[in-house]
């Protein structure tokens, strides 16, 4: 039994220092399967519309965006995408040498897809926040943050909304 948890923890900690992630933690299926980071954001981002992915690296700069530190909280199953709890937070410190510049929710299928762009400074506490964001149907939520090294963070997460709430773009 010792042996079995030592070798568990052992091939955790050598996932966690190659720089693997678990797919199915993050929404995407093949629950279980491991792949380096650079591949799922690259698999994720397939997924969506061309419209999306232009927006997506017109943001990010064509940089890359390690899929870890933040964190995203949304129901899996939503009434309606009138009002869909969002809770976002991100591990790290919030200091002047390193802290979230700018945060952004994005969403893939509504008409305009930056549901929040966010502005922040160091504040020696932990980056949190909740809203309520609306949603035209099923689909992807991406959380991006932006460090003040200028790198990116982010999450995806999907959600099943059973009455979509964004059908008319002119809102």
């Amino acid at each position: 039994m010792n042996a079995k948890r030592h070798s568990l923890q052992t091939l955790a900690q050598l996932f966690t220092l190659n720089g693997f992630s678990r797919l199915g933690a993050l929404g995407l299926g093949a629950v279980g399967a491991l792949l380096p980071l650079q591949r799922v954001q690259a698999q994720a981002l397939e997924r969506e519309s061309e419209d999306f992915r232009a927006l997506f690296k017109s943001l990010t700069q064509s940089g890359r965006v390690t899929l870890e530190r933040v964190h995203v909280s949304i129901p899996r199953l939503a009434d309606n995408g009138h009002s869909v709890p969002l809770k976002v937070w991100v591990d790290g410190p919030q200091t002047q040498a390193d802290h979230v510049k700018r945060l952004v929710v994005l969403s893939e299928r509504n008409p305009r897809p930056m549901v929040s762009n966010l502005q922040f400074t160091p504040t020696q506490t932990r980056l949190e926040f909740s809203t309520r964001i609306r949603l035209n149907g099923s689909q992807r939520i991406w959380v991006l943050a932006l460090t003040s090294d200028d790198t990116w963070w982010g999450q995806v997460a999907s959600v099943e909304v059973t009455e979509s709430a964004c059908l008319d773009a002119s809102l």
